[in-house]
């Protein structure tokens, strides 16, 4: 994920100043982060709609489906797309469970072509693009994560403080009003951010792969503890894809924020690592 090496000398000190924010190997491993996790995203939801549905436990039971995905045909015919969560039941049309595929008819699938990949229905494809981004983003992972340990940045910028802690309040409040810091604040990660980068780097990842190599028959038989762990491997799916669209929901609120505190400033930072800090006021 996103992190920074924060706290470098300016060149100035009234007016605009200019810091180096990022390393080169936090940069690195940011931008082979964006490529993996897109690329996990289309080819897992193509892994998903070979069986768009979800359940609790070792089977397919469908006493235990918490979500389901797929067409019915109306009273008059008319078929259209319907998402279960539980016992609500949503019309999604043209979104999940019935939307057009490549020759543009409407097809019965969970998710909808131009979020797969391939667009086609392959599994096997899917799979082969899933399991080589899974592991080179799990290596990268261990590659970051031990030069923010070496370096002193993961103690140094991702550690929440004692003071900011204290303070989160305040900083809920300028988030949700847009009030982004300026001056010596800008150069540290704020106590929200941090504690997202951990609830990632330390729940969501960990919980993900993890249940991921459960549903791996192979890796069941040499660890059959996996199973024990999530309650059987639908169970683990189940995990697997909701702790996957938290990773997603993180990463839309993180493009969102970055837009509304200046794209070219942080995006230049992600680039060259220096980073634009306005004057406090």
């Amino acid at each position: 994920m996103e992190a920074a090496s924060i706290g470098a000398s300016a060149t100035r000190t009234d007016g605009p100043t200019v810091v180096y924010r990022h390393a080169l190997p936090v940069r690195i491993a940011h931008w082979i982060n964006v490529v993996c996790l897109f690329i996990l995203l289309m080819s897992g939801l193509q892994i998903f709609n070979a069986h768009p549905s979800l359940y609790l436990g070792s089977a397919s039971d469908p006493s235990q489906r918490v979500l389901s995905m797929g067409a019915v045909r109306e009273a008059d015919g008319t078929p259209v797309g319907v998402t279960t969560i539980g016992n609500l039941r949503f019309r999604t049309t043209g979104v999940l469970g019935l939307s057009k595929g490549i020759g543009g008819e409407l097809e019965n699938r969970g998710f909808p072509s131009w979020i797969t990949i391939p667009s086609y229905r392959d599994l096997a494809t899917g799979r082969r693009w899933h399991f080589f981004f899974a592991w080179l983003f799990v290596l990268n992972g261990l590659a970051y994560f031990i030069y923010s340990i070496w370096s002193g940045h993961f103690r140094r910028d991702l550690v929440p403080t004692q003071t900011q802690v204290r303070h989160i309040g305040h900083d809920i409040l300028d988030h949700l009003h847009l009030h982004f810091p300026k001056g010596e604040q800008a150069k540290h990660y704020n106590v929200l951010q941090k504690l997202a980068y951990l609830l990632v780097v330390f729940v969501l990842l960990p919980l993900t792969i993890l249940a991921g190599l459960t549903m791996s028959p192979g890796l069941d038989a040499a660890f059959p503890f996996l199973l024990d762990i999530f309650g059987g491997r639908q169970s683990a799916r189940t995990v697997h894809f909701i702790c996957a669209s938290g990773i997603v929901l993180f990463v839309f609120v993180h493009v969102v924020m970055v837009l509304v505190s200046g794209v070219w400033n942080n995006l230049r930072s992600m680039v060259t690592g220096r980073y634009r800090i306005e004057p406090a006021e």
